[in-house]
This record gives structure tokens, C-alpha cells and sequence, in this order.
């Protein structure tokens, strides 16, 4: 159930990103950019000492990466 759990909120936290970006994108995109950005989010948030606690900080930790990624994507291509 976890997993199944992470993929929902990836999607979510892929698809809220993807709204702030004005990034078209399927669900899939907004899974891996979900996962991915609560990846590059905590880093970030690592890095700059700060912290984020509970459903709704790591949803803005995931999102704020997700944008990071969406970003970089960006200005790579």
C-alpha cells in the first residue's frame, strides 16, 4: 500500500508542479516528476538548512523540486 500511496501523491505533487510551470504533461511524466522532485526538493532544502515536516511540508518539498526539474529540463533542451 505504500508504494501505491507514493505513486498517487508523485502524481499529485507532478501534476501541481506541472500547473506552476505551465508544463503540458501525461500521468506517468507526473509520477517521475513527483518522485523526483521529493528527491531534488530534499536536497535543496538539505543544502539550505531548512526543514519541512508532516504531509503538507513534504508535498511542498516534492513540489518545489518538481519545479527545480521542470526547470533544468527546460534549459538543457
Amino acid at each position: 500500500m505504500g508504494i501505491i500511496w507514493g505513486l498517487i501523491l508523485g502524481a499529485i505533487e507532478g501534476f501541481i508542479a506541472s500547473y506552476i510551470m505551465k508544463e503540458k504533461s501525461g500521468t506517468l511524466k507526473n509520477i517521475l516528476l513527483g518522485v523526483g522532485g521529493g528527491f531534488v526538493g530534499g536536497l535543496v532544502f538539505k543544502v539550505l538548512g531548512l526543514t519541512a515536516s508532516g504531509l503538507f511540508g513534504s508535498l511542498i518539498v516534492s513540489v518545489v523540486g518538481a519545479c527545480i526539474c521542470i526547470w533544468l529540463g527546460r534549459k538543457l533542451i
